[in-house]
């Protein structure tokens, strides 16, 4: 049997050795912690900074390698609300394992944070999303073949079999269509699949998923839930429609288009976040 070299209590070490790390910089013990996936990189310059940290300066913290990602830890206010931003994420097409992935999650959670906004970029799978649009995720499929919580578990950190019946929450999706309307932003509400990429998928492979129910797909995110729900915080995830999936009329897609389209709906969705945060 292959042996396991790092325990779930060997996490929690490094999870307070890295919250004590940044603490030593700041004391900011910030309610709302939200994940700035692709095209959300200026969403940051909204919070009123209190503080930034490179992740190379967080131990635990991996670097991330993919394009748009800067790679801070954004402190600050957002209206009344003590945030944390994550200026990009990781992911396990990058070479990162799930604890890895997932660990700047549980940091946020042992910082304080209740509330956790994920957002992302994603293909669009409903034939009835159009490029730039933003489906509030109310679902998700898990379609990686991996789960961040398999190994020894550390009631600590969460329970060994953690609930899923809700991952996103009904509250807070609810206050983002409120907020949605107030702005005149249209929304919708989809299911998102992930998968672990790097390459997209084939045509049958998207028939696939559409048959699942997926509305989504993505990369990302799915393993950052399953540890936040796990730690008990309270999720939002949003998704920006990159490209339409469509299997019978596929084109080849560049990734320099699908992070332009990104980019040029980024700032709708900073505002959409901003009322919606203020809002928690």
């Amino acid at each position: 049997m292959k042996r396991i070299k790092k325990s779930k209590a060997d996490l929690l070490t490094r999870i307070r050795g890295a919250v004590r790390a940044i603490r030593r910089k700041m004391d900011h013990r910030p309610r709302v912690g939200i994940i700035l996936g692709t095209g959300l990189g200026n969403f940051a310059k909204k919070i009123k900074v209190g503080g930034t940290i490179p992740y190379s300066k967080v131990p635990g913290f991996p670097v991330s390698t993919v394009e748009s990602h800067a790679g801070n830890l954004v402190f600050g206010k957002l209206g009344d609300q003590d945030v944390v931003a994550m200026e990009g994420r990781f992911h396990y097409y990058e070479g990162y394992s799930l604890d890895e992935v997932t660990f700047p999650v549980r940091v946020i959670r042992e910082l304080g944070s209740q509330v956790l906004v994920v957002s992302n970029a994603a293909g669009g799978l409903n034939l009835s999303f159009h490029k730039g649009e933003i489906v509030l995720i109310e679902d998700h499929i898990n379609f990686m073949g991996v789960n961040p919580l398999i190994g020894p578990n550390e009631e600590r950190l969460g329970p060994r079999f953690p609930d899923m019946s809700s991952p996103y929450s009904a509250r807070l999706m609810k206050l983002a269509e409120e907020a949605a309307c107030s702005l005149s932003i249209p929304v919708r509400r989809g299911v998102y699949l992930g998968v672990t990429g790097p390459n997209l998928e084939t045509r049958a492979e998207y028939r696939m998923m559409r048959n699942l129910g997926a509305d989504l797909v993505g990369m990302s995110t799915v393993p950052e839930v399953i540890v936040a729900v796990h730690m008990g915080l309270e999720v939002l995830g949003v998704s920006i429609v990159t490209d339409v999936c469509d299997p019978d009329h596929l084109e080849p897609v560049d990734i320099k288009e699908i992070i332009k389209t990104a980019n040029e709906a980024g700032p709708k969705l900073d505002r959409l976040l901003e009322a919606a945060i203020k809002k928690f």
